[in-house]
């Protein structure tokens, strides 16, 4: 067990008015597991690379171990057992096929080209390579992005049997089932909580209610103090201007009455700058408050209500690829108002159906029926396409610019991002310029194909939010399994 040690530190990139990070100072103990989550842009993957020594920043990091970081492309390797002996060069055969055993992959990859390897078979086999080398610290980002939910659960299990690692990920029950300390960048500091992401979440919350009830009452007492002090001031004034413009002698016989007025106003007065001092620390405190709540606006979607309660239909339906079967005989109908999720395993053909719905693939077998006129609206798995400025990507699907910029501030893009290219988004931005542009449009059906890729944990909660209230027709794959819990009303399960 060993400290890391991040003294002072400051980044800021060179396209950017703001500094990323200011001055962060962080103890991290190398045998913790850590979650590290985020609003997208705020610095995880960037505080990660830092570590890894790829970006030169301001301050001090002190560390006796190697940090490591997921994904990697191998280099100079072939076959699969290469790889991770190339990754933990002291390995020994029979580690290697336990680590395989707890990740429930099959020695048979050992010996295949590891390009062959599906991704969720490349991301076991790296994390596998990673966590056999000696003295290091891994810098784990997004590893479950190219799995289902079953191999997300094998993974969980795996990683909460080792430690020494940061994970970054945006799904609540993995993270909640593999960590012990969370590490959380906020909008203004970087805290680390002992516990999960359920127990960080609930202190988040009751930490923000006690600050808007103390928020609230000072806003109160400033009024009122406000109002006090401008009528003490205004009598104070009133009684001052009493010692002058009249003779004393003649109105009052007693010749120490201007004294006694003088006194009598300078008191009201002292009270009334005694007021505007408390005014002004009220205000002081009131402006430390807050600084650090999460805003989840709610989003809005309008969908087109179709003429029919049916809208598409797939009946005895199945799918060959060179002769081998992606599905057979698949049956279901979708109705106005369902959210249906299609689930299975990697590679049982979820995004092959997706493409059938869409019409993209015309060799199968069977029946599908789709209404006439069916306007659908789609988000495809990968973001990587994107590119040019907004401007260009609101000309290319002709969506309505005042709504579409208008979600994504709703979904914590600030209006510098307006301004830069979408190559210099991070993952998880681009995925949110796909799904304002879809909530933007109007369409009888939505089809998103793994659309939280990448989105953080509080966009995932405006999202569940507005799918749970609004009568939207939606068919979706995704591998979040709280996500799914929440928000869909039927399964298809390949």
């Amino acid at each position: 067990m060993s400290i890391i040690k991040i003294q002072n530190l400051s980044f800021g990139y060179d396209s950017s008015y703001e500094n990323v990070f200011e001055n962060v100072n962080l103890q991290l103990d190398t045998a913790w597991r850590l979650g590290l989550t985020g609003r997208n842009g705020r610095g995880k993957t960037t505080l990660l690379k830092i570590l890894m020594g790829e970006l030169e920043y301001g301050g001090k990091i002190i560390s006796s171990v190697d940090f490591e970081y997921f994904p990697y492309a191998p280099k100079d390797s072939y076959f699969t057992a290469d790889v991770i002996h190339n990754i933990a060069p002291q390995a020994e055969d029979w580690q290697i096929r336990r680590e395989l055993g707890l990740l429930e992959a099959d020695e048979v990859l050992l010996y295949r080209p590891f390009d062959s390897l599906s991704n969720g078979e490349q991301t076991k086999i790296l994390i596998i390579g990673m966590f056999l080398r000696e003295n290091s610290f891994l810098l784990i980002d997004e590893p479950t992005n190219h799995l289902d939910t079953h191999a997300r659960e094998v993974l969980a299990d795996y990683l909460k049997k080792k430690s020494g690692f940061i994970l970054v990920s945006h799904d609540r029950d993995f993270l909640d089932s593999c960590i012990d300390h969370i590490l959380v960048i906020n909008k203004t500091n970087i805290e680390v909580q002992k516990g999960s992401f359920s127990s960080w979440n609930e202190n988040r919350e009751r930490q923000e209610q006690f600050e808007q009830t103390k928020n609230e009452n000072l806003k109160k007492e400033i009024r009122k103090l406000e109002q006090t002090a401008k009528k003490v001031k205004a009598h104070s004034e009133k009684i001052a201007s009493e010692k002058i413009g009249f003779d004393p002698v003649k109105v009052e016989k007693s010749v120490g009455r201007r004294v006694s007025v003088a006194k009598k106003s300078a008191k009201l007065m002292n009270r009334a700058k005694s007021m505007e001092h408390r005014i002004e620390r009220n205000i002081l405190e009131k402006n430390q408050l807050l600084q650090n709540v999460e805003e989840i606006p709610a989003l809005k979607l309008s969908p087109l209500k179709y003429h029919s309660s049916q809208l598409l239909s797939f009946q005895n339906v199945s799918l060959c690829y060179e002769d081998e079967a992606v599905f057979k005989d698949i049956s279901f109908h979708v109705k106005q108002g369902e959210r249906i999720a299609i689930c299975g395993q990697n590679g049982c053909g979820k995004t092959s159906l997706i493409k059938l719905v869409l019409g993209e693939i015309e060799a199968y077998q069977g029946e599908i029926t789709r209404g006439s006129r069916l306007k659908i609206s789609y988000v495809c798995q990968s973001a990587d396409s994107l590119c040019g400025t907004l401007d260009d990507y609101i000309e290319q699907y002709q969506v309505n610019e005042s709504l579409f910029k208008a979600i994504l501030r709703k979904l914590d893009f600030s209006r510098e991002l307006f301004l830069r290219p979408i190559e210099s988004y991070s993952q998880g931005q681009k995925k949110k310029v796909m799904l304002a542009r879809s909530l933007s449009e109007q369409a009888h059906l939505y089809i998103w194909d793994e659309p939280l890729n990448y989105i953080d944990v509080l966009s995932r909660i405006q999202i569940e939010e507005l799918l749970k209230t609004c009568d939207v027709t939606l068919l979706f794959v995704e591998h979040d399994k709280h996500f799914c819990e929440q928000v869909a009303t039927k399964q298809i399960l390949l």
